[in-house]
């Protein structure tokens, strides 16, 4: 695996190039070209000086995060072609510069959801969280007010007021889109871009749904293992794969990751992995990376990893708010680089102890 840690560009992310490359084992960053819209063709210009400048951090790019698909594609509007056009417009450009991963979503309007940013924690810390509780008696108008004023006026992956400050028409769109109907324009989308991923080796490697259920009654299609597989099964491409973010499937504690891990082995192109506690149905909180601070067994995440030969880039997802760091919700350098120290312990570990076995056989 290749340890990394994901970096929203010069401008938008309170932590440095310069900082992550301090953290020990990080060895590449998982970016995007932050100023650009759903539906835009990024230029080469644009993506050669992202690459160098992550370059000259003595960093590598080891994926970008994310091309976000236009919601025509998702809808499937009658332009829905243009901008499947224009995806593949930018996928080439990208496979040009050396870019051989992209992890994407396919949610409906929300890229994720939660009722606080910053829950206060026993600790002394504070953290992202979602109780159903209070999702039930917002709309999603006041839900996206709230994100932006706990948002320590950063612009959020996935909640950019230009997109989703016209949530009423985005919701209008999105009527009599079930789930069938929504997957059903998902596997359009990934068998017109599939030729060009084959083109240039790029890995696209799908989010899922966070969280692992509908949320104002949205349609969710990737939120377990039998939706991951039968996306890989019904665009049956080795460049057609999942990002394992086991803090958004672990949302739903039925998700028994290390087994998913098992069978989606070599379709995972991406893994975020973190840690989260479950305080009652509909109810979790994020936490510390450490295993015995949530509800997730970190070692036997990882162990899965390692056994199914995972070689891709991973990883720290949402971590705390500590040290009073002042950054993005969940996006701040010091609990991250604590989750990238102890999932690297875990590795080491685990290959250790693999290498002992084998010895003795």
């Amino acid at each position: 695996m290749h340890m990394t840690m994901r970096w929203f560009g010069t401008g938008y992310d309170s932590v440095t190039l310069a900082q992550i490359r301090q953290v020990p084992g990080v060895t590449g960053v998982i970016t995007t070209l932050y100023g650009t819209k759903p539906g835009d063709v990024w230029e080469r210009e644009t993506i050669a000086a992202m690459k160098a400048e992550v370059a000259a951090a003595g960093l590598t790019l080891a994926g970008i995060e994310s091309v976000n698909v236009h919601d025509a594609i998702k809808t499937g509007e009658p332009d829905r072609d243009m901008y499947i056009d224009h995806y593949i417009a930018t996928l080439s450009r990208l496979g040009e510069a050396g870019v051989s991963m992209v992890c994407y979503n396919f949610m409906a309007i929300f890229d994720w959801t939660r009722s606080d940013l910053a829950k206060p924690r026993r600790d002394g810390s504070t953290a992202m969280s979602y109780d159903q509780r209070i999702i039930d008696r917002m709309d999603p108008e006041a839900m996206f007010k709230t994100m932006q004023t706990q948002s320590q006026a950063y612009t959020l992956a996935g909640w950019e007021p230009e997109r989703l400050g016209h949530i009423k028409k985005l919701f209008e769109r999105y009527q009599g889109i079930d789930g069938e109907q929504l997957f059903a324009n998902l596997t359009y989308f990934l068998k017109a871009i599939m030729p060009t991923c084959e083109q240039y080796g790029i890995k696209m490697a799908m989010h899922p749904d966070d969280p692992g259920w509908s949320v104002f009654g949205l349609p969710r299609i990737m939120t377990c293992k039998e939706q991951l597989l039968r996306l890989i099964t019904t665009v049956d491409n080795p460049y057609n794969g999942v990002t394992l973010c086991t803090g958004s499937l672990g949302t739903n504690p039925h998700n028994d990751i290390p087994d998913l891990i098992t069978a989606l082995k070599g379709r995972i192109h991406c893994a975020h992995v973190r840690n989260l506690r479950h305080n009652g149905p509909g109810d979790f909180e994020e936490c510390a990376h450490l295993s015995a601070d949530g509800s997730m067994d970190m070692f036997a995440i990882m162990k899965a990893l390692y056994d199914t030969g995972f070689d891709g880039p991973i990883r720290p997802d949402h971590g705390r708010t500590i040290w009073r760091e002042r950054a993005m919700p969940g996006y701040g350098l010091y609990d991250r680089a604590l989750g990238v120290c102890y999932l690297n312990g875990l590795w080491e570990g685990i290959q250790k102890m693999s290498q002992r076995v084998s010895s003795k056989t």
